[in-house]
């Protein structure tokens, strides 16, 4: 394949454009593929707006800086940028289709050709689109603003952005070889996890020990420049600036650095893309996890009044979950976001839960609520070709949902106890009626996500790879439909406690709840009779959208 000429590997590169063209044609045939087309068009439509947005906004001031004579701000700018384009992916991987590019080596790609489409599909990203708009705008600012720099602005805000994209892949690529065994991938996650609650911290720590003094503020600004003028943001800023004042060596020099990044990231994405090439196959088998002959059978638990086959799939959940250190994690993240949230702009009674501190223990089990929506709404994406095994054993489909839906509210329960705990050490003891309008509340909308969710694993189940990142995951008309439902949830959550605040009456908010509840409990088991009838007219679908590789 190292000989193939430039002719075989444009067709090559054009059958890989047609094979994903007919692919999407023909996922157009089908319900889910509509639905799909649907909802990545609603996605696109608010990311788009909102990237137009921060174009008009970033161009202006690009225009602003150059023509009052401040080029060096132009950091100011590029530094969003690049945060945004490395972060974004993280946070969001549910608005981009991922596509597993190892999958190409099993046809007789040469190894250039492979980097070519792995580059290619990451230039699809909405990340990179959207950091690509951006710099478009800023250029377009600093052109209008001094017009004889517009070419080499160009230049520079291409070498950056060239920068953001590999450094994007690099990244991506090295955490899929974390991700690949399973001990690396629970330290990866817990690391990701503590990275993610540090990130929450730092404005209220700032806030807390920033300097008292104007000396301090301008201290500690000239050190951040500093720093920042090393790194590529700093460096193509400082590019653009030089020239602006005449110093044309300084910015071809720092030029030349941000293409030195650029290389040396190249040179980490290489390793990995040639490992790839190559063959690498990461086995999580070891000798210790095979199966021991002679090794006891334990018997399951037993709960007088719940059948077996729900029993068993809690208990298998239960251990599952257990086992997980993200998932652990997850149960003092309320906790957390509490402290971050009392702590405020640093100062006593300056934060919202300060100043209302009986809102905390509804705010905190809102947000329990809404960390178990990645669970909740894609019930079987875990389990992959163990739907398998479900759908031949002799249970009705309805008493495995069951199961798994138990295992969430139980869960919901243990991390709205730990909640009430913080809050009453946190702040104080919510009060009788705040404590049992939230219980409430929470009656009302678990009940609704289960069935919504119940329903959504069926009609749009998608298989969680753990080992590659982007795809850990639920589908985008899961997503899309997920944000309605909690606008829903929330929208009336909120007014039914304000018509209570209005009435000085929560007890009100209680009752109103309580019969909302009613109604959500009703939707529930409607949802959880059709259970078994969906399941069996869906089986091919489920089997091979969650056994595919």
């Amino acid at each position: 394949m190292a000989g193939m000429n430039a002719a075989q590997v444009r067709d090559q590169l054009k059958a890989i454009a047609l094979v994903r063209w007919e692919i999407f044609l023909h996922s157009l045939q089908t319900t889910r593929g509509t639905l799909e087309l649907f909802s990545r068009i609603v996605i696109g439509a608010v990311i788009t707006s909102g990237g137009l947005g921060g174009a008009a906004l970033v161009g202006g001031f690009a225009w602003y800086f150059v023509s009052h004579d401040s080029p060096e701000l132009l950091a100011l700018l590029l530094w969003p940028v690049f945060m945004f384009w490395q972060f974004f992916p993280v946070m969001a991987t549910a608005f981009a289709e991922t596509l597993d590019t190892s999958n190409l080596l099993r046809f007789p790609l040469n190894y250039r050709s492979y980097v070519l489409v792995r580059v290619v599909y990451g230039a699809l990203d909405p990340a990179t689109l959207l950091g690509s708009l951006w710099l478009i705008a800023i250029a377009l600012g600093v052109g209008i603003g001094a017009p004889r720099l517009f070419l080499w602005t160009v230049i520079v805000l291409a070498l950056f952005g060239l920068f953001n994209l590999l450094l994007t892949q690099m990244v991506f690529a090295w955490v899929e070889r974390w991700l690949a065994q399973r001990r690396t991938r629970e330290i990866f996650a817990v690391l990701f996890f503590l990275g993610m609650i540090s990130l929450q911290l730092i404005g209220p720590m700032m806030s807390r020990f920033r300097p008292r003094s104007a000396s301090g503020l301008v201290r500690v600004g000239g050190e951040v420049n500093i720093a920042q003028r090393l790194l590529p943001p700093g460096l193509a800023a400082h590019s653009i600036a030089s020239m602006v004042h005449g110093r044309i060596g300084a910015s071809l020099l720092t030029f030349a650095f941000v293409g030195v990044y650029a290389l040396v990231i190249l040179r980490f994405l290489s390793v990995r893309l040639r490992a790839q090439y190559r063959g690498e196959n990461l086995s999580e088998v070891t000798k210790s996890e095979l199966v021991r002959h002679g090794e006891g059978v334990r018997a399951g638990w037993d709960v007088r009044g719940v059948s077996a086959p729900i029993m068993a799939v809690f208990e298998k959940e239960f251990h599952y979950l257990s086992r997980s250190g993200p998932m652990l994690l997850t149960l003092i993240t309320p906790i957390i976001m509490l402290v971050v949230f009392g702590i405020g702009q640093g100062r006593p009674g300056t934060g919202f839960l300060q100043n209302k501190p009986d809102f905390a223990f509804p705010v905190g089990a809102a947000y329990t609520l809404l960390l178990l929506t990645n669970l909740v709404y894609n019930n079987f994406g875990a389990d992959g070709g163990g739907i398998q095994f479900f759908l031949v054993s002799p249970a009705k489909f309805r008493e495995i949902v069951v199961g798994k839906n138990l295992t969430h509210m139980a869960v919901l329960a243990g991390e709205m106890v730990l909640v009430w705990i913080g809050v009453s050490l946190l702040f104080r003891r919510p009060s009788l009626a705040m404590t049992a309008t939230t219980i409430a509340g929470i009656l009302f909308a678990a009940p609704l996500n289960l069935a919504v969710g119940n329903l959504l694993s069926l009609y749009a189940p998608k298989k969680i790879a753990f080992e590659t990142f982007g795809r850990q995951r639920a589908s985008q008309v899961t997503v899309l439909t997920s944000f309605g439902v909690q606008l829903i949830v929330f929208a009336l959550g909120a007014a039914v406690f304000m018509l209570g605040r209005y009435y000085r009456d929560l007890w009100i908010s209680a009752g109103l709840f309580l019969a909302l509840a009613a109604v959500s409990f009703g939707i529930y088991f409607v949802v959880l009779g059709r259970v078994d009838g969906v399941a069996q007219r869906r089986r091919e679908i489920l089997t091979s959208e969650l056994c595919k590789a």
